[in-house]
C-alpha cells in the first residue's frame, strides 16, 4: 500500500478515491491512528487530520506524513517529511465563526428548546450591525471573518502578530468587543492564550468564538468565566487533548466541561465541512500524494518559523 489516509469521513472518502491517480494503492480509516490500534504503519505515507498521535516507533518506517489540515502546529518536530494544504478551507471556517456567533446572539440553543412550549419569554437576541467584532488572528481564515463582519455592517478591528495587520493591541480590544473570534495558528507562545485572567478584562457579556486550537482558550477558564458571568456566551469548533476528547466522546465514555449549558454552542471540528470544501481538499491531497511519490517531497511543505 502506497498512502493510508486516517481520520477520513465517508463523504472525504469518495472525494479522494475521485481525485487520487490512478494506480495509487490507498487506504482509509475514519479512526485515529490510536484508535486504529496498529503496531506498525500500513504504508511509509500516511495522511492524517489533528486528532492522530503518531506512535514514535512509526518514523524510522515513515517517509512522509501528510496533515489534510491547513494549521500544522501538530506537526512541528516531528522526524519525518511533512506536508499539509494551504487554502482549502479558509472561508468555510470562517463562515463557521459568524454561524455560531449569530446563533449565540439570536439566543438559538434556547430557541429550539422552547419550541416544545413555543415559548418566546427570555429569547430576546441582538442583531450584528454596530456590534464590535475583535478578530484575533487576521491571517487566511482570520482576513475572511474581516469581510464577514464589515459587510454584516459591524464595527472590525484586528489583533495579529504582524503589526500590518493589526489595529489594536489585546488590551486595547478586549474592553472594547462585544464578540471576540480567534483565528490564530498555535504556537508555543500563544497556548493559553485567552486564559481566565485574559478575558477577565473583555467587556462583561461579550460572546467568545474559537475556531483555530483549543489550546488557547481552556475550557476550565472559559466554564469560571460563563459562571462569573464575564462572558455572555462561548462557541468552539476546537478542544484541548482533542485527540483524547474526540475518542471517549465516540466511545461513549467521555464529556466536556460546557456541554449542557444554553448559553454555549459545541461542535465537532467541523468548521472546514462544505462539499466544495471536501472536493477542494479531497483534490489537493492527490496532488500532495502524487507529487510526494514521485518527488520525496510535498508540493506544499510544512515550514515553521524560526521563532515559533
Amino acid at each position: 500500500m502506497e498512502v493510508f489516509f486516517y481520520e477520513a469521513f465517508e463523504e472525504e472518502v469518495e472525494a479522494l478515491r475521485r481525485h487520487l491517480p490512478s494506480g495509487i494503492e490507498a487506504g482509509f480509516t475514519w479512526k485515529t491512528i490510536q484508535e486504529n490500534a496498529e503496531a506498525s504503519p500500513t504504508a511509509r505515507l500516511i495522511s492524517i487530520r489533528t486528532q492522530s498521535a503518531i506512535p514514535q516507533a512509526w518514523f524510522a518506517q515513515l517517509d512522509g506524513l501528510l496533515a489534510r489540515t491547513t494549521g500544522f502546529d501538530h506537526l512541528i518536530g516531528l522526524p519525518v517529511k511533512c506536508g499539509h494544504l494551504p487554502l482549502y478551507c479558509n472561508r468555510e471556517v470562517a463562515e463557521q465563526a459568524m454561524l455560531l456567533w449569530m446563533a449565540l446572539l439570536r439566543r438559538l440553543p434556547q430557541q429550539m428548546a422552547q419550541f416544545a412550549r413555543f415559548h418566546r419569554d427570555g429569547l430576546t437576541g441582538g442583531e450584528c450591525a454596530g456590534k464590535n467584532l475583535l478578530v484575533v488572528g487576521a491571517g487566511y481564515i482570520g482576513s475572511e471573518v474581516v469581510k464577514i463582519g464589515r459587510g454584516l455592517e459591524m464595527n472590525v478591528r484586528r489583533v495579529d502578530i504582524i503589526p500590518k495587520r493589526s489595529d489594536v493591541s489585546i488590551e486595547e480590544g478586549l474592553p472594547w468587543a462585544d464578540i471576540i473570534v480567534c483565528t490564530m495558528n498555535l504556537t508555543s507562545k500563544n497556548r493559553g492564550y485567552f486564559s481566565y485572567e485574559s478575558l477577565k478584562r473583555a467587556r462583561r457579556g461579550a460572546l467568545f468564538v474559537n475556531v483555530a486550537r483549543g489550546e488557547q482558550s481552556p475550557a476550565a477558564d472559559l466554564a469560571r468565566l460563563l459562571d462569573e458571568e464575564y462572558l455572555g456566551g462561548v462557541a468552539l469548533d476546537v478542544y484541548e487533548e482533542e485527540g483524547k476528547l474526540a475518542a471517549a466522546l465516540r466511545s461513549g465514555k467521555g464529556s466536556f466541561a460546557l456541554q449542557g449549558r444554553p448559553n454555549v454552542i459545541l461542535t465537532p471540528h467541523n468548521a472546514f465541512n462544505t462539499r466544495e470544501a471536501v472536493e477542494r481538499k479531497a483534490e489537493q491531497s492527490a496532488r500532495q500524494v502524487g507529487y510526494f511519490l514521485k518527488r520525496g517531497r510535498f508540493l506544499w511543505e510544512a515550514v515553521f518559523p524560526v521563532d515559533i
